[in-house]
């Protein structure tokens, strides 16, 4: 049995999709957390055990985790939380859980930036990466998959694009470093969660087919797109103020800032591209798939 938390999420919705593809050959029953099941897909509910709530409740995780070996665990962004509430004090009840039902293998949703200087002074990053110790201080097989940022989140921008020909961000123009499509994210945690001979703890790094700076993405996106697209850099103290602005919680919102200055300093920087850490999906390929649509449709 897996359990897929945050099913109807970026990458809750592609691993649930992939999942289902290779669920006939396997075998494996799934179940997945939801806090609205309308939001999957009719044939979706009646292939898979659905429990619904929240799984930040320890009685939603009790009804869930019963009979599970494995689970995807990705903690949902809470911009009212602070972010140790929002990533440890979230998956605390999660961990007491792995042990009260005996799972024995977690995959995670991560970041990159474990061992480098960076790391402790993140923001955002930081409580992810203190989660992870965490889910691996519980005494399950952990995967805690260390990404990037996400080609989804230019997605954010489309209206921008769209009527201005410009996207924002608070690094440098020329600043190169490692983009993922979250689809390619969800197909690692597939593979981990069928194949289940590991043991042990790590991170599995999966960084892209390559390092974009702000300026290869602007030119990529005018190729794509058809049409002019620039890059304009935000201060990050303006950053800081239009988020408080929407009146999110003062320490989340630091945290988004804290986590944008370590990637600008390269908190990204510091694992290798390998044949294991590259997936496939390249920019010019979502901009086509995803983008374009969004954008031009």
């Amino acid at each position: 049995m897996i359990v897929i938390t945050a099913p109807t999420g970026n990458i809750g919705r592609h691993l649930l999709t992939r999942l289902l593809e290779s669920e006939p050959g396997t075998g494996e029953e799934l179940r997945v957390i939801a806090r609205d099941p309308a939001r999957l897909t009719q044939e979706v509910r009646e292939r898979v055990d659905v429990v619904t709530g929240s799984h930040g409740d320890p009685e939603v995780l009790d009804r869930a985790f019963a009979g599970a070996d494995a689970v995807f665990w990705l903690v949902p962004p809470d911009a009212s939380l602070t972010p140790h509430d929002g990533f440890s004090g979230f998956t605390l009840p999660a961990v007491r859980a792995f042990a009260t039902h005996g799972v024995r293998h977690v995959v995670g949703v991560s970041a990159l930036g474990r061992g480098t200087p960076l790391a402790d002074e993140a923001g955002l990053v930081t409580a992810s990466l203190k989660m992870d110790d965490l889910i691996a201080g519980s005494g399950v097989a952990y995967r805690a998959l260390a990404n990037p940022s996400f080609f989804e989140n230019l997605l954010e921008e489309v209206e921008s694009i769209r009527d201005k020909g410009v996207f924002v961000d608070v690094v440098e123009p020329d600043r190169k470093g490692p983009l993922v499509s979250v689809a390619d994210i969800a197909a690692v945690a597939a593979g981990l969660l069928v194949n289940r001979s590991w043991t042990g703890v790590d991170s599995v790094p999966v960084l892209g087919p390559q390092d974009l700076s702000p300026n290869d993405v602007a030119r990529i996106m005018t190729e794509q797109l058809g049409r002019p697209v620039r890059y304009e850099r935000q201060p990050f103290d303006e950053l800081y103020t239009t988020l408080i602005g929407y009146g999110l919680d003062d320490t989340f919102v630091q945290g988004i800032v804290d986590m944008k200055r370590a990637k600008d300093a390269g908190l990204d920087a510091g694992v290798t591209r390998t044949r294991a850490t590259a997936s496939p999906t390249s920019f010019e390929q979502w901009c086509a798939r995803v983008l374009k649509p969004a954008v031009l449709g």
